[in-house]
C-alpha cells in the first residue's frame, strides 16, 4: 500500500502495527493538510510560515523508518504521537533553529507523511517541509500569568 491514495485509520494502523484506541473509527479517511494542523500538544506549521525558525546549514537527516519516529510521549509516560511514511519519502531532524524552544524537529516529505496517536487517530501531512513544536496556552498559577506547554 503505498500512502498517497486515500488512507483510512484501518489502513494506517494496519500499515504501521501502531494501535487506536477503540472509540475512533477506523473506516474514517484521514484527512491531508498541506498547512497548518494540530494534534493534542503538537502542533505542525510549514516552515514557510515561521520566520524566526531556521534549519542548520549542516543539518543532519534521518529517514522516517517503517515503524515511525516517536515524536512525543504524552504526559506521564502517556500515549505517543509517532510520524509515519512510506519508505523513501519522508525525512526527521530534531535540530532546529527556534529562538521560542517549541521545536521538537522538522521533517521533510516528498509524498504524504501521517501523525499516529493512541487517542487523536492520524492526520496527514502534504509533502512540504514543516516544523513540529509543542503547544502552550497562556494559564494563570498563583497569582502570575504566564505560559505552559500543552499536556496530551
Amino acid at each position: 500500500m503505498t500512502m498517497s491514495a486515500p488512507v483510512t485509520l484501518a489502513d494506517l494502523t494496519a500499515r504501521t502495527g501502531l494501535d487506536v484506541l477503540g472509540h475512533l473509527r477506523r473506516e474514517v479517511t484521514i484527512p491531508v493538510v498541506a498547512g497548518l494542523q494540530a494534534q493534542g500538544d503538537l502542533i505542525v506549521v510549514p516552515l514557510a510560515l515561521l520566520d524566526d525558525v531556521t534549519l542548520p546549514w549542516h543539518t543532519h537527516w534521518t529517514a522516517v523508518p517503517a515503524s515511525g519516529v516517536e515524536l512525543l510521549r504524552g504526559a506521564a509516560g502517556g500515549n505517543p504521537h509517532t510520524l509515519v511514511a512510506d519508505a523513501g519519502t519522508c525525512r526527521w531532524t530534531p535540530r532546529v533553529n527556534d529562538p521560542q524552544r517549541l521545536a521538537l524537529g522538522a521533517l521533510d516529505a516528498t509524498a504524504v507523511a501521517y501523525l499516529i496517536h493512541p487517542e487523536h487517530g492520524g492526520s496527514g501531512i502534504a509533502p512540504g517541509t514543516y516544523v513540529v513544536r509543542r503547544q502552550r496556552e497562556r494559564s494563570e498559577s498563583t497569582g502570575r500569568t504566564g505560559n505552559r506547554f500543552i499536556a496530551d
